[in-house]
């Protein structure tokens, strides 16, 4: 590979990791030809862009973007396939999923809300990982929570009184 092809990669790679908010490194190795293209069709309908990289030009990549993942350069060994996603827990979702019929892919690491996951473990960790939207909606609705309580006992409460009132002016 001529080193204009090498460096065209590298920006291609740079455009991606700045365009794109998270990433998942992974494994899909020893997986055919059918299963890949299941693989890739899958995530082009859940908007995740996967691409194949040389580690040395993913690792210089990286070191441009500026990003502080100095921790995932250690599991950049063997064959490595990058997952971008605006999904935080998307690809997660995605891999989960697709290991209910085959043993890959792998997760190798993970850069999700400016956070670094090592290893295959953190996968169940990343799929329950809520997105930022459904945390402001969660704590949209805790604040919300009181307020209905109060309003919902003071309506309660003047029907009682309505009823106590009514019952002693029967009487």
């Amino acid at each position: 590979m001529r080193r204009e092809e090498k460096n065209e990669i590298i920006n291609s790679l740079a455009e991606n990791l700045s365009q794109f908010s998270h990433f998942y490194l992974t494994d899909i190795a020893q997986l055919n030809a059918a299963d890949t293209s299941a693989l890739r069709r899958k995530c082009f309908e859940k908007e995740i862009k996967l691409v194949v990289v040389k580690n040395t030009l993913l690792k210089i990549a990286l070191e441009k973007s500026g990003k502080n993942v100095e921790e995932l350069y250690d599991v950049l060994k063997g064959s490595t396939s990058v997952m971008f996603s605006n999904s935080g827990n998307a690809p997660a979702k995605l891999i989960k999923e697709f290991r209910k019929k085959k043993d890959k892919p792998l997760l190798k690491g993970a850069f999700v809300q400016e956070s670094v996951y090592v290893g295959d473990n953190m996968l169940d960790s990343l799929v329950f990982l809520k997105t930022r939207e459904e945390l402001i909606g969660d704590i949209i609705m805790l604040l919300q929570t009181p307020a209905r309580n109060v309003v919902s006992a003071l309506q309660s409460g003047g029907t009682k009184i309505h009823g106590v009132l009514e019952t002693l002016s029967n009487k």
